[in-house]
């Protein structure tokens, strides 16, 4: 009988619970962001300023200005992230004008200056957007010689090559992903000429291509994106001209998304945007800002000055943390 995904077993060898998540089992760990990290860590990588090797970080819980976490193995801006509790992951990039990177690194959210080689994504390609159930981690959309529609996926704790997942409805760079433990959800885009407003979900642990979940209140490409287990945010983005809209999904139903509010300062597209299960947060954008803004989950509102970046300039950078929607 074939094993579905999201099965439970007690493994009598290692003495631990695992979860099968479609392709393997994995084991189950039993951890908090609290105990690794004193609270959930953002950790922003890259950004263009003009391209920036610079990694960062913020306890999301608190508010202030980011401190140094370490460096990137080449300075690389558009890139995507994504983690579970322990490991962060960074994917694909543009490392120069012209040239983009099919570059996957790692690094450990409690051991700052941590960053090593994970493997490499099937191609190279930026503007692609990333999501994570704690054990898969989905990279979907980009450019790479054009408008990328594949998704792909890795096992997080286990250094491999990506491999092929399914496809988006729609071809599109500059998408945002935001996930629950079982959903990913990916909004807005740009095609040829056009910002969408299309929002497309996929099942992380299985396979297969994307279906409609709905369409966010602005077509915008772009945007911060943030959730925890029930709610996924857009932040920004631009349509072309930058926009401060922030609204929302709930991850459990399917429909268009809903006004949140704005941001208290447009940061333009590009943003760096972990969170924990309180906080979403936005930091730098295009054109060249080093401001971190928040917002709570699950009120609506306007976002609040949370600290600046260390950096002075840091659009296109890509954020993860240790406590998001996924975990």
């Amino acid at each position: 009988m074939a094993v579905k995904a999201g099965a439970l077993r007690f493994n009598t060898d290692s003495n631990k619970l695992e979860l099968y998540d479609g392709n393997q089992w994995t084991q189950i760990v039993s951890t908090s962001p609290e105990a690794q990290t004193g609270g959930t860590r953002g950790v922003f990588s890259g950004g263009l300023d003009p391209y920036s090797d610079v990694m960062d970080y913020i306890n999301i819980a608190t508010t202030g200005n980011a401190i140094t976490f370490g460096t990137l193995s080449v300075p690389n801006s558009a890139l995507g992230a994504t983690s579970d509790r322990t490991r962060g992951l960074v994917f694909g990039g543009y490392i120069s004008p012209g040239v983009n990177t099919d570059i996957i690194e790692y690094f450990t959210f409690a051991s700052t200056g941590s960053r090593a080689d994970f493997e490499d994504l099937s191609f190279a390609r930026r503007y692609c957007t990333a999501s994570s159930n704690g054990t898969r981690a989905l990279i979907a959309g980009g450019y790479a010689t054009n408008y990328v529609e594949e998704i792909e996926y890795v096992t997080i704790q286990a250094a491999g090559e990506s491999k092929d997942f399914g496809n988006l409805i729609t071809a599109a760079t500059d998408r945002v992903a935001v996930c629950s433990k079982t959903r990913t959800v990916i909004g807005g885009g740009e095609t040829p000429g056009t910002r969408i407003t299309s929002i497309e979900f996929v099942t992380t642990s299985t396979l297969g291509n994307a279906a409609s979940f709905g369409d966010l209140t602005v077509g915008r490409r772009g945007c911060g994106g943030s959730c925890n287990s029930t709610r996924g945010v857009w932040m920004g983005g631009d349509n072309p001209a930058d926009t401060n809209t922030i609204d929302y999904i709930e991850f459990a139903t399917l429909g268009d998304a809903i006004d949140f509010g704005d941001l208290s300062t447009s940061a333009g597209r590009r943003q760096g945007h972990p969170s924990s299960s309180t906080r979403g947060i936005c930091a730098g954008g295009f054109p060249n800002a080093n401001n971190i803004q928040y917002i709570q989950l699950m009120s609506t509102g306007n976002s609040i000055d949370f600290g600046d970046l260390t950096r002075t300039a840091s659009d296109e950078n890509a954020g993860a943390s240790n406590g998001h929607g996924g975990l």
